[in-house]
């Protein structure tokens, strides 16, 4: 199976996110490099509107990812409660 990976920004307020997908995502690798954090996993990599939220005890829109996004690897599936990476089609990812 090919490696998904999300990459953000390493800043004060992206750390909330990031902590986030490490909760939600226990089998993922964490690599921190300079003023970045990618995390990798295979199969899929989700981020969970309830997790972040939980973190920043405020209302958060997953659409607020893209302003710490680097790079993705992977094919993005989002609806209003998530952001998810997975290799496979769309229908593959609703299971």
């Amino acid at each position: 199976m090919r490696l998904l990976y999300i990459a953000l920004q390493e800043n004060e307020e992206a750390l909330p996110i990031i902590d986030s997908i490490i909760e939600d995502n226990p089998s993922a690798t964490v690599r921190r490099y300079p003023g970045m954090v990618r995390i990798e996993a295979d199969g899929r990599i989700t981020v969970k509107r309830a997790t972040v939220e939980g973190r920043l005890m405020r209302d958060w829109d997953p659409q607020e990812l893209h302003l710490h996004l680097i790079s993705i690897a992977g094919n993005v599936h989002e609806t209003d409660d998530e952001f998810t990476l997975h290799w496979g089609t769309a229908e593959e990812m609703e299971k």
